[in-house]
């Protein structure tokens, strides 16, 4: 059995009720999760704000208490990184705050299929840019969310929406290109 499949099937444990069933799911799954938090942390800029464990561990919380509606490990993944998203997203504005006298983090974005690397912006300024996308084209920005921050691969992203591959990269050369203009514009 592939971790893929194991990961499915404690998914449907846990949404029959299975005792357990959501312990040794995170079990087979914090690897990945805290891979992709790693991701999303290593190109932050200043002292480090949250480690990899620490960003996993915030998302799982957000989750405990909720009734799993995941249909298979890219679908879960893709969840939990808009969980981690909101983790940063949170972790960002209390750190911001005049208040607490912290500093905005900066994030690195790295391109899904290209590899190279984009401009140090701050993650505010990302999440904005990524909340205007989806408010004007809903598609667009979750297959950039899907890409820069679950980490998932074309593929994956098609599974995850229910579209072709095809769509997936017309929507992200679209994305790229929108947010690297809205982007360009606030800097």
């Amino acid at each position: 059995m592939t971790a893929s499949s194991a990961l499915t099937n404690q998914l449907q444990a846990w949404r029959d009720g299975e005792s357990n069933a959501r312990e040794r799911l995170f079990e087979l799954a914090y690897a990945q999760l805290r891979s992709i938090a790693a991701d999303r942390l290593a190109g932050a800029a200043g002292p480090a704000c949250l480690s990899p464990t620490e960003l996993v561990h915030e998302a799982v919380l957000r989750v405990l208490g909720r009734e799993p509606a995941w249909l298979d490990r890219a679908h879960f993944c893709a969840s939990m990184s808009l969980y981690m998203r909101a983790v940063l997203i949170d972790h960002a504005r209390s750190r911001s705050s005049e208040k607490r006298g912290g500093d905005i983090i900066h994030l690195t974005l790295s391109h899904a299929d290209s590899g190279e690397e984009s401009t140090i912006v701050d993650l505010l300024a990302i999440d904005a840019a990524l909340t205007a996308l989806e408010a004007q084209d809903a598609r667009a920005g979750s297959v950039l969310h899907l890409a820069y921050f679950a980490g998932l691969d074309r593929h994956q992203i098609a599974a995850v929406l229910d579209v072709s591959v095809q769509v997936v990269d017309r929507e992200l050369r679209f994305a790229k290109s929108w947010l690297n203009a809205r982007l360009q514009t606030r800097l």
